[in-house]
């Protein structure tokens, strides 16, 4: 079951960035105002021809000037699409605009900085903020990080960094990449170590733009899958996937001194840009029929995002000077286009390939698999315990579940093997036995202990990976054995406060 809107359109914001120092070295105009109240971005032409031309005016659903704040940004912008995204929506955020406009500062921001955070690290303390909150749902999060360099593309959380993958399609999900890797993530600290890695595999190079100019589109996927008991009594799962998108800058190679591989990369990224709007400009102009989304390896992922089953937030960053006029007025015209594009955005239940689906099936197999092993053990002591030894049988209302619960766990296994060494030392000591005899039986109680020992390395190893896997799944933000060791440690102090209550009452 899918639940949706008709359609809603893409939401698209610009933040223009202060004068740099170059700029204001090289005397360049301020040309561009932004009327924060109003939704509008003024642009002015600096040139004595153009006196009588009136400026040009370009109204969206938010804008930022040069003095706006990170977490303002968040909170008003990209909070709501993160939230939807808890819900199991799909949700896209991308930052466009020529190199050096501040798009890399918008989506990353400073780390350490918790003023000066970008997008990014934001979105990771929104999402574990929210499932640290939560009651009664378990939580998988899983995340992944690919670059699409020259048209290929790589996956920056791989061992190979010379691998390139292929994208595929699938009726159900859409376009994916095939093999790209996924990491399950449980924390904060977690995902932020993840980028970190995919953050030093990044094509990153300077130009007379920018020093440090990102020469590559990076699209980093956060996927939270949500289970949660309905009103049927069936486990639903809801799979939100968030897509933070930082594209290469669009450029001028007159201008950014682009020679030789610059150059190269230049014209692919212009490439994948220019494809890029072309989807906007088909997916807004009603007549046409056939859009071309692959005409690049980024339309192609973006194809959900661009008019398909997700909300998407467009960022578009623009410069104030005179000197980077012609390249605004291109990123507004283009962030203009696309506020008219109509998404299709619905919560995705119950997706076959849900891997919270498998980890709970396979975990409920790994137990069902415990619980035969218990059971095996449990008529043994019963067994033991009719032949008159210290076992006994359950009393009315009590459960083997309860026993197991109620005993060390380690106790049946030493047991066993303080009983095979009792055994074994009296055929040592049983004189009476020829040689041969005691040889034979020492042998059989020989393999008895590496049956045994091969049966508890065994369930250990059961024991083990169930724990492993129950350690991945976050239940009100702790994992699984975290969580059920916290509800334990809370039952026995309840247990010892009632104890307590019934003694002072006697």
């Amino acid at each position: 079951m899918s639940k949706s809107k008709s359609s809603e359109s893409i939401k698209v914001v610009v933040r223009c960035r202060p004068m740099n120092e170059k700029e204001k070295a090289a005397k360049f105009e301020m040309v561009v105002s932004v009327d924060v109240k109003l939704g509008q971005i003024i642009v002015r032409n600096p040139r004595e021809a153009a006196a009588n031309e009136h400026p040009k005016v370009f109204t969206y659903d938010s804008v930022y000037d040069w003095n706006s704040k990170q977490i303002d940004l968040y909170d008003e912008t990209f909070r709501p699409l993160v939230d939807s995204v808890l819900l199991g929506f799909n949700g896209t955020i991308f930052a466009y605009g020529q190199t050096g406009t501040g798009k890399t500062y918008t989506m990353e921001g400073v780390r350490n900085d918790p003023e000066r955070r970008g997008v990014i690290p934001n979105s990771f303390e929104h999402v574990f903020t929210h499932i640290s909150r939560s009651q009664n749902q378990q939580y998988l999060v899983r995340a992944s990080y690919l670059e699409i360099y020259q048209e290929e593309i790589k996956d920056l959380l791989s061992k190979d960094q010379t691998r390139r993958l292929e994208l595929r399609e699938r009726p159900d999900t859409g376009v994916y990449v095939k093999d790209l890797s996924s990491f399950v993530t449980k924390s904060v600290r977690e995902i932020e170590h993840v980028m970190n890695v995919g953050n030093q595999n990044r094509s990153v190079g300077a130009t007379n733009m920018n020093e440090h100019s990102s020469r590559s589109h990076a699209i980093f996927v956060i996927t939270v899958e949500c289970s949660e008991l309905g009103v049927d009594g069936e486990n639903h799962i809801r799979v939100g996937k968030l897509n933070l998108v930082d594209l290469a800058g669009s450029e001028r190679q007159t201008k950014t001194g682009a020679q030789g591989e610059r150059l190269k990369e230049a014209t692919k990224i212009n490439l994948s840009l220019s494809a890029l709007g072309n989807v906007i400009s088909s997916l807004v102009d009603g007549r046409s029929s056939h859009i071309p989304y692959r005409d690049s390896k980024l339309t192609r992922l973006l194809q959900d995002s661009l008019g398909g089953n997700a909300r998407t937030v467009m960022v578009a960053n623009i410069g104030p000077a005179s000197y980077n006029l012609e390249e605004t007025l291109t990123t507004l015209r283009y962030s203009n286009r696309a506020k008219n594009i109509k998404n299709k955005p619905r919560i995705n239940e119950d997706p076959k390939d849900a891997l919270l689906r498998e980890f709970q099936e396979e975990i409920a197999r790994l137990k069902e698999q415990l619980e035969k092993r218990s059971g095996k053990k449990k008529r043994r002591r019963r067994r033991r315990g009719g032949e008159g030894s210290d076992g006994e049988d359950l009393e009315e209302g009590e459960t083997e579940e309860d026993e197991e619960e109620g005993e060390d766990k380690g106790d049946y296994w030493r047991e066993q093997q303080e009983k095979l060494e009792r055994e074994r030392k009296a055929i040592m000591e049983d004189h009476s036995l020829v040689a041969e005899e005691k040889l034979r039986l020492l042998k059989e109680k020989e393999k008895k202990m590496e049956d045994l020992k091969r049966e508890k390395d065994a369930g250990e190893m059961l024991s083990a990976k169930v724990k492993a896997m129950e350690s991945k799944l976050l239940v009100g933000g702790k994992n699984i054995v975290d969580h059920t060791n916290e509800q334990q440690k809370m039952l026995e102090l309840k247990r010892q406060e009632i104890t307590e209550q019934v003694h002072h009452i006697l």
